[in-house]
């Protein structure tokens, strides 16, 4: 079922709400001709009406007992969450990308990006002049996160009150499409993170139509959405034409399904095997592949498990344990969920199992956890060094770059993108970003407000101690925050962190070139470490194509004996060197069979078999 305004053409729009609970819904036009309409109540409580003389533009609420709330599937909200909704005619825009084919999911190189810190003026118009740049250096994937309309002018996105409209403050619905067409032109294809888990705290009027909401589970934000208890079919379908509505209206790529762990349902169909067959169906229909990415906290191959199978089709998921491991050996940390983490043979297992908790236990969560991912194909893994949550759960906004030296970066570089997985980077990561990513908020309310300030800092007890003191932490409704926060672009072209940038751009080349790398499979990948040496090593291979990798998370030399087969390896690669800004190399530039040879502290190498 259709929702929201549609805009029919010649001055005719039609307008559709679900509001099961109530027997009268008008339509209230607020301009450009104030009016009252009243909607006819058809089956299983949709509400609607097509109304005439209403043109792209128009604003308007729904009057629900004499009270105006805006259009809960509202395309725009131009004065913000409490404002009126407007109509919006999405067949006027003019895209460019007719020969726009979309890139297959095991090519990606994706990059996660937040509108409101990516540039200084925080618009999707800004974002246009460094494509060319990220292209340059190897991005083909933009990761955006959440730009349903929220309170204010900044927030990281997932107070979003309005799923189905683009955010005002950074440019709305037409300043999206050109960006997103922009970004085809370029070659390059957009996912959106969405959110289908909860509702943004302030704006949100969705109770005032339907049971949105149920008692029966919760989350960290409150009561659960509603997806398998009473009258759960409508709210089944808000979510199933949000989805459709974006991969439709914007020729978005692929969605993130943000924290599907806090999306509960015990019915015979998951609202995300619904979902991935109307998006597998649509799909079918454009004659062009989109893409369904779940942020899981469970470790659960059921989300990426074919349907036959039991289950929900996804198409990949983020893997944390990669990045909580990796982060482990890299920064020494061992606070909050990073004790479950520490040694060169979990990240071992990652490299081959995807999961390193597969119904172990986990002395943090006090429970066992996650079943066996080995047999699921390594495209359907999203690994990361960092994202948004990483680093801006942190109470400082630490990235990589504060909390590691420059050998380190690099490694973290050379365990992620020589991973036969695909890769995400969060903006700057390629060049080593000195900018915090801190949490920030927008809100009107002042007891929100307060409720966030305190919520932060809760949050932060398990990662900081009693010793950090106020004055470093950052107010999240202050604006400074965001400032902080914004990244210093012209960092890429000095020092390490043009070499830096550079080094993530050969890796990448590299990827793209070595059928070894290209090829993502754990089939044909060995994987094995030295944990008294901190030493993981790795062999990949693809028919006649064999890549060694050693990376040593060692602060000293470590010396060992290559596990390789017979033949002359040839080294393509070594951080260690003084061509990256490294110490000097000790390892050979021609490896043979049971060689010892002695790799410097924190640094990686790879060798192609001749």
């Amino acid at each position: 079922m259709k929702i929201g305004a549609s805009y029919l053409g010649n001055g005719t729009c039609e307008f559709t709400v679900w509001a099961p609970a109530h027997e009268k819904v008008s339509l209230q036009i607020v301009s450009p001709n104030n009016r009252i309409i009243p909607m006819e109540k058809g089956e299983q409580g949709y509400f609607k009406v097509v109304a005439e003389d209403v043109l792209p533009g128009t604003l308007y609420f729904y009057k629900i007992a004499d009270s105006d709330y805006p259009d809960p599937a509202s395309h725009y909200q131009p004065e913000g969450v409490h404002g009126p909704s407007q109509v919006i005619d999405h067949n006027s825009f003019k895209w460019t990308d007719v020969q726009w084919s979309g890139i297959p999911l095991e090519d990606m190189i994706i990059y996660e990006l937040h509108v409101g810190t990516f540039t200084k003026e925080r618009t999707f118009e800004a974002i246009i002049p460094r494509l060319q740049d990220l292209r340059d250096f190897g991005v083909n994937t933009i990761e955006i996160m959440p730009v349903a309309q929220f309170p204010g002018d900044h927030n990281w996105g997932y107070d979003g009150a309005y799923p189905f409209a683009v955010q005002n403050s950074y440019g709305g619905p037409d300043s999206f499409k050109n960006f997103i067409d922009a970004a085809h032109k370029q070659g390059i294809s957009v996912i959106l993170d969405v959110v289908y888990n909860h509702f943004g705290p302030e704006g949100n009027y969705i109770s005032q139509y339907g049971p949105y909401f149920t008692e029966a589970y919760k989350t960290p934000w409150g009561s659960a959405i509603n997806f398998d208890d009473v009258q759960s079919y409508g709210v089944r379908n808000y979510f199933i034409e949000n989805a459709l509505y974006w991969l439709q209206n914007y020729k978005i790529d692929g969605l993130r399904l943000d924290a599907i762990h806090a999306i509960y349902d015990l019915g015979a169909k998951h609202i995300l095997q619904e979902m991935a067959d109307e998006v597998a169906q649509l799909s079918e229909t454009i004659g062009r592949k989109l893409y369904l990415i779940a942020e899981s906290d469970l470790n659960d191959v059921r989300v990426i498990r074919e349907k036959q199978f039991g289950g929900f089709g996804i198409d990949a998921q983020w893997n944390d344990d990669f990045h909580h491991v990796l982060h482990t050996l890299l920064t020494g940390e061992q606070r909050g969920y990073y004790q479950d983490y520490s040694s060169c043979e979990q990240l071992a297992k990652a490299y081959k199992e995807s999961f390193v908790y597969s119904w172990h236990y986990s002395a943090t969560r006090k429970r066992y956890r996650g079943n066996d991912a080995s047999q699921q194909p390594a495209q359907q893994f999203v690994v990361c060094t960092q994202n948004h949550d990483q680093v801006g759960n942190r109470m400082l906004g630490e990235r990589l770059s504060h909390l590691v030296n420059f050998e380190a970066l690099k490694l973290a570089a050379g365990g992620l993108l020589l991973s036969p997985y695909v890769p995400l980077l969060f903006m700057g990561e390629e060049y080593g970003e000195t900018s915090p990513f801190l949490y920030f908020v927008s809100h009107s309310d002042p007891d929100l407000v307060e409720a966030v300030r305190q919520g932060r800092k809760e949050e932060f007890a398990d990662f900081h101690s009693e010793i950090d003191s106020d004055q470093e932490y950052s107010d999240p409704v202050s604006f400074s925050t965001v400032e902080k926060s914004t990244l210093k672009w012209e960092l890429r072209n000095e020092g390490q962190h043009q070499v830096l940038l550079e080094l993530y751009k050969y890796l990448i080349q590299l990827r793209r070139s070595l059928p070894a790398l290209k090829n993502l499979s754990k089939e044909t990948l060995e994987a094995s470490a030295v944990d008294d040496e901190k030493l993981v090593l790795l062999h990949r291979w693809h028919q006649e194509s064999h890549i060694f990798v050693a990376m040593n998370f060692n602060d000293k030399d470590v010396t060992f004996k290559a596990n390789i087969s017979g033949g002359n390896w040839n080294k393509i690669l070594d951080s260690a060197e003084q061509k990256w800004m490294g110490p000097g190399y000790t390892m050979p530039n021609l490896l043979m069979e049971a060689q010892e040879v002695t790799i410097k502290p924190q640094s990686f190498v790879l060798y192609q078999k001749l």
